[in-house]
């Protein structure tokens, strides 16, 4: 896949939640994490800047949801549940996107996902961000 610097229009399940984002790094930058939170929620999570994602719609719908060192900021849409983006807690300045939620992207597109230790976080050892593993589809032939 390669790097995307294009816009990017995105929704939640129901589409009450609507957005566009031009992603930094494009689709080889996805990444999951071992966190307590992004271990149960499951999702590939792509980058971009704060400035470079626009809420379209459906505001009054998302919910934000923190823990732990309440630094990290995570949204979802109140009505179908689905987790669209969030501030990252390792750099503030950056969203990770639910790839899922954008359009003609499904997490099943992704061969091989990096998956970084959340549980040891950058934040609180003050080390480099370290990959726990990886998270690979391979489809059936």
């Amino acid at each position: 896949m390669t790097a995307d610097t294009n816009w990017t229009l995105g929704a939640c399940h129901c589409r009450h939640v609507r957005f566009q984002v031009r992603l930094l790094g494009g689709l080889s930058a996805a990444r999951r994490c071992t966190c307590s939170y992004c271990r149960m929620r499951g999702a590939v999570v792509l980058s971009a800047r704060l400035a470079d994602f626009r809420l379209l719609a459906g505001e009054e719908h998302l919910s934000e949801y923190r823990f732990h060192s309440m630094s990290a900021k995570h949204w979802f849409c109140s009505k179908c549940g689905i987790y669209t983006h969030h501030q990252r807690r390792s750099d503030p300045t950056l969203f990770g996107i639910n790839a899922a939620c954008l359009e003609g992207i499904s997490p099943f597109d992704f061969q091989d996902v990096p998956v970084y230790d959340g549980i040891n976080h950058p934040s609180d050892s003050g080390d480099k961000p370290q990959i726990a593993g990886h998270l690979r589809f391979i489809p059936r032939a």
